[in-house]
């Protein structure tokens, strides 16, 4: 597979950098939320987390022919709070990929012609919108001082970070079309 061009390779390394922040942000999040006992939001919070480092990964490896240091540049809140202002915080990031940043990166590899780099975007993309559904549910119990009811397990396939909550993991992932047996529970 060729080399990404200059504006795709930015974006992947962009990408690469905000979902390795979330990662961690997300596992300090998780211990903040089991402290103020919301074990389902710090579970939350541990499988989403898992989901970053797979799109991270997936970034990653697209770049992986590359042979030279990079800077990275990503945005994210800095300063962990309560369990309700973090999960404004990932609200707020996960909403900013799924309106603005996934769209155009993934126009920019489709323009350059990097299926590899618009795969990888589009895997992040599809993910990010169901955890920013999850924070949004997730804060609004909070907001009334109760933990999230989550139901079952927390879904992550291990190839695209495909999250679902159910007592089974889909038979085929939706995005990817993995099996069952790419999900890791949570």
């Amino acid at each position: 597979m060729p080399l990404p061009r200059p504006m795709t390779k930015d974006a992947l390394l962009s990408a690469f950098g905000g979902e390795s922040m979330a990662n961690i942000r997300y596992l300090i999040f998780s211990e903040i939320a089991e402290k103020e006992g919301f074990p389902n939001i710090s579970r939350l919070f541990k499988a989403i987390a898992y989901a970053e480092f797979v799109h991270a990964k997936n970034h990653y490896n697209r770049l992986r022919a590359f042979d030279e240091d990079a800077k990275v540049y990503a945005g994210a809140p800095i300063g962990p709070g309560t369990t309700s202002k973090n999960l404004l915080h990932a609200i707020n990031g996960e909403e900013y990929e799924v309106n603005e940043m996934y769209p155009v990166f993934m126009e920019i590899a489709k323009i350059q012609g990097d299926e590899g780099a618009v795969r990888s975007f589009r895997y992040a993309y599809e993910a990010e919108k169901i955890h920013a559904k999850l924070y949004r549910e997730a804060r609004a119990y909070v907001e009334k001082k109760e933990d999230y009811p989550i139901k079952g397990h927390i879904w992550i396939c291990r190839v695209c970070g495909h999250t679902y909550i159910g007592d089974e993991a889909p038979e085929k992932c939706p995005v990817c079309n993995a099996g069952r047996e790419a999900y890791r529970s949570f």
